[in-house]
C-alpha cells in the first residue's frame, strides 16, 4: 500500500513542477540599451495578428516594434515618448515583455511601463519559441548590450534584431484551463463567452474553480438585462478572469491591486451609463481595518498605453473583511484597489459635524472679539493707563482676524469642493493654507509678546508694523511659491471607513508626493516650533518668577491675572495643535476627537479669554484707583 502511494505523490510532484515551469518557458523578454540622439524620441508600433516574425529596430530618433506575433492585438501608431516623461539623452535602457498565453505585450523604458497589447483571455493559438534570426551590421545608433531572459545576447550596437516564432495550441500549454489544477500562479486567463438572446433576462458568470479551493471563493459577475439594450450591434459578451498579473499593478502609486482582475467586453462596442449596474463579487484575503479599499476600473480607450485605475462609475460595497462587491455602470477591466498609505477615517460624519459647528461658533466669536477690541482701541486712544495690555491689543486683533478667516474658509471648503471642483479648489486650497500659516504666525507673535512681558517686566513696546508683516505678509510667501510650482493645491478626498465609495471632498493640498513634501516643510515645520517655544516660555516664566526682587514681585502680582491669561492662550493653542503629532493606536480616535473639538472651537476660546482678560484687568485698575484715593483721603 505504501509503494503505490509514494509513486502517486512523486508523479503529482513532478506534474506540479512541469506545470509551474510552463509559463516561464513560454514568456519571452528582450532587454537592451537604445543608443539615440538628443532630439525628440518616438516609439513606432506596427503589430498584426499571426505567427511569423517580430522585428525590433532603432535609429537616432525612433524605436520600432513590428511584426506578426499576436492572436488578437492589432496596433499601428507612432507615439512621442517625451509626453510619457522620457527625456532626451544619449541612451535609454528598455525591456520588451511578451506573454503569449495572455496575448499581452509590455514595454518598459526609462522607468515607464507602456502597454502595447492589452491582456485577453486564453487564445486558441499562441506564438511561442521565438528564435533569433539574421542580425544587422553595427552602427552608431541602435540597440546594444542585449539580453534574452537574462542571458547575454549581443554587446555591439545593431540597428535591428529579427525573431521568428512557432504557432502552438495554447490549451496544451495551459492545462489549468482545460482541467482543474492546484497551481494558482499559472499565467493563464480563462474566458467565458455568452450570447445574449432576445429574451435575455440577466446572467451570472462564475470564474473557474481550482482543485482544493472552496466554491464560495470564486469571482462572480452578474450581467443585468439592460446590457442587451445597450449592446446595439453585437450580443456576445466575453468575461475574462485574470490572476496574479503584474501588469495591473502599474496603475496606482499608493495602492495595490488584489490578485483577481475581471475584464468584460462586448466585442468592439463601448458600453457605459447602464441604468442597472453590473455586479462583480470579489473574494480575497482579509484586509486590515487600517487600509481602505475601493472598486476601480481601467478604461483602455482613454488610457491605451499606461494602466490608469480610476474609481469613476463604480460603487464599492464592503461585505466583510475578505468580501467586496463592485457595482459598475460600464464595461472594461475591473479590480479592487487597497490603499497602502492613507487609512480611512472612522466616524467621519461625527467629526465633520463637530468641525462645522465649531467653525460656525468660532467665526461668530472672532467677529465679536474684533468688534470689542476695535471699540476698546478707540476708547483707549485718549487714555494711556497701564499700557502693558493696550500695546498688545493689535496682536490680539491680528490673531482674531486670522482665526476668523481660517474657520470661515474651513466651513465652506466642502461646499466649494463639490460645487466648484478642481478649478476652484486650487485657489481655495491656497487661501486655506495661507490662513492656517497666518494663524500659526500670530500664535508665535503672542509667544514673543509673552517673552517681552517676562524679560521687560511688562514694560515692552511691540512694533506693530513688524507684527503685521510677520503675521499677514510672511505666510503669503511660501503659499505663492507653492502655487507657482503647481500641482500642490486642489481637490482632496477624505475616505470614510464605512463608505469608501463616497469620500468627503475638500479644498486643500493634493494627495501626491509634491504636496506632502510642501506640507511637511511648511505646516509641519512651524507647528513643532510653536509648541516647543511655548514650553520654553513656561520654563522661562517659572525661572523668572523665582528670581524677582521685592518691587518686581509686587508689580508681577498686580498683573498675574493678565499674565496667566496670555500664557494660558498660548499654551492651549500650542498643545491642541500639537495633538496632531500623537498617533497612539489605542487612543488615536479619542485624540482625534479632542483635537477636533479644541481646534474647531478656537475662536470661542479666544472670546472667553478676551472677556476674562479685560474683565480682570478692569477690576485690577479699579482696585488700584481705589487704593490711591484711600491714601489721599488719609493724608
Amino acid at each position: 500500500m505504501e509503494l503505490p502511494l509514494i509513486n502517486t505523490l512523486r508523479a503529482a510532484f513532478i506534474l506540479i513542477i512541469l506545470i509551474s515551469t510552463v509559463s516561464s518557458q513560454v514568456d519571452w523578454d528582450f532587454c537592451g540599451t537604445w543608443r539615440h540622439g538628443r532630439g525628440s524620441l518616438n516609439l513606432n508600433i506596427n503589430l498584426t495578428t499571426g505567427c511569423n516574425h517580430m522585428l525590433i529596430s532603432a535609429n537616432e530618433n525612433s524605436l520600432s516594434i513590428s511584426g506578426q506575433i499576436t492572436a488578437h492585438c492589432m496596433r499601428s501608431e507612432v507615439l512621442p515618448l517625451d509626453q510619457y516623461g522620457l527625456h532626451s539623452g544619449e541612451q535609454s535602457d528598455f525591456c520588451l515583455y511578451w506573454e503569449p498565453l495572455l496575448d499581452q505585450m509590455k514595454l518598459q523604458i526609462g522607468g515607464m511601463n507602456l502597454t502595447l497589447c492589452w491582456p485577453t483571455g486564453l487564445p486558441d493559438s499562441c506564438c511561442t519559441g521565438l528564435t533569433d534570426g539574421p542580425k544587422s551590421p553595427t552602427a552608431l545608433y541602435g540597440i546594444a548590450n542585449t539580453k534574452i531572459k537574462e542571458d547575454p545576447h549581443a554587446s555591439e550596437t545593431l540597428t535591428f534584431y529579427n525573431f521568428t516564432g512557432d504557432p502552438t495550441s495554447c490549451k496544451t500549454l495551459c492545462p489549468s484551463v482545460s482541467q482543474a489544477s492546484t497551481q494558482d500562479n499559472m499565467n493563464c486567463a480563462p474566458s467565458s463567452e455568452m450570447e445574449m438572446k432576445e429574451d435575455f433576462k440577466g446572467q451570472i458568470i462564475t470564474s473557474p474553480i481550482m482543485k482544493g479551493v472552496p466554491p464560495e471563493s470564486a469571482t462572480t459577475v452578474y450581467l443585468p438585462p439592460s446590457l442587451k439594450q445597450a449592446a446595439k450591434n453585437h450580443s456576445k459578451v466575453v468575461c475574462t478572469f485574470f490572476k496574479n498579473n503584474s501588469l495591473f499593478q502599474d496603475g496606482h502609486e499608493k495602492g495595490r491591486i488584489l490578485n483577481d482582475v475581471v475584464g468584460i467586453t462586448v466585442e468592439n462596442e463601448v458600453i457605459k451609463d447602464l441604468p442597472e449596474k453590473i455586479r462583480i463579487t470579489f473574494h480575497h484575503d482579509v484586509i486590515p481595518k487600517t487600509h481602505s479599499r475601493k472598486c476601480v476600473s481601467w478604461d483602455t480607450r482613454k488610457d491605451p498605453i499606461k494602466v490608469h485605475w480610476l474609481g469613476d462609475g463604480c460603487e464599492t460595497l464592503q461585505k466583510g473583511a475578505n468580501h467586496t462587491e463592485c457595482l459598475c455602470d460600464h464595461m472594461t477591466y475591473f479590480a479592487v484597489l487597497v490603499q497602502l498609505e492613507d487609512r480611512p477615517v472612522r466616524h467621519l460624519l461625527a467629526l465633520t459635524t463637530i468641525t462645522s459647528l465649531g467653525c460656525t461658533v468660532s467665526v461668530i466669536s472672532c467677529v465679536t472679539v474684533l468688534i470689542f477690541l476695535c471699540r476698546k482701541s478707540l476708547r483707549l486712544s485718549a487714555v494711556s493707563r497701564n499700557k502693558s495690555m493696550e500695546e498688545s491689543l493689535p496682536i490680539h486683533l491680528g490673531l482674531a482676524a486670522s482665526l476668523a478667516f481660517l474657520n470661515l474658509l474651513f466651513f465652506f471648503t466642502g461646499i466649494l469642493a463639490n460645487v466648484g471642483g478642481e478649478g476652484v479648489c486650487v485657489w481655495v486650497g491656497a487661501a486655506l493654507h495661507y490662513a492656517l500659516l497666518s494663524s500659526f504666525f500670530w500664535m508665535g507673535i503672542e509667544v514673543v509678546d509673552i517673552y517681552w512681558l517676562i524679560c521687560k517686566c511688562f514694560n515692552h513696546d511691540p512694533k506693530i508694523y513688524v507684527c503685521i508683516l510677520v503675521g499677514f505678509v510672511l505666510p503669503a510667501v511660501p503659499v505663492i511659491v507653492l502655487a507657482a510650482v503647481g500641482d500642490i493645491y486642489g481637490l482632496r478626498e477624505v475616505v470614510p471607513s464605512d463608505d469608501v465609495s463616497n469620500p468627503y471632498l475638500m479644498c486643500w493640498m493634493k494627495n501626491n508626493s509634491k504636496a506632502w513634501l510642501a506640507h511637511y516643510f511648511t505646516t509641519m515645520t512651524i507647528l513643532p516650533i510653536l509648541v516647543i517655544t511655548g514650553m520654553v516660555m513656561l520654563f522661562l516664566f517659572y525661572w523668572k518668577s523665582t528670581t524677582m526682587n521685592e518691587n518686581t514681585m509686587t508689580k508681577w502680582r498686580r498683573n498675574r491675572v493678565a499674565f496667566f491669561s496670555i500664557w494660558g492662550l498660548s499654551c492651549v493653542f500650542g498643545t491642541t495643535w500639537g495633538l496632531t503629532f500623537l498617533d497612539i493606536r489605542p487612543l488615536s480616535e479619542y485624540i482625534l476627537f479632542i483635537s477636533c473639538i479644541f481646534n474647531s472651537f478656537q475662536g470661542f476660546f479666544l472670546m472667553l479669554w478676551v472677556y476674562m482678560l479685560y474683565r480682570k484687568k478692569t477690576q485690577s485698575d479699579d482696585s488700584s484707583h481705589g487704593n490711591s484715593n484711600t491714601r489721599l483721603t488719609r493724608q
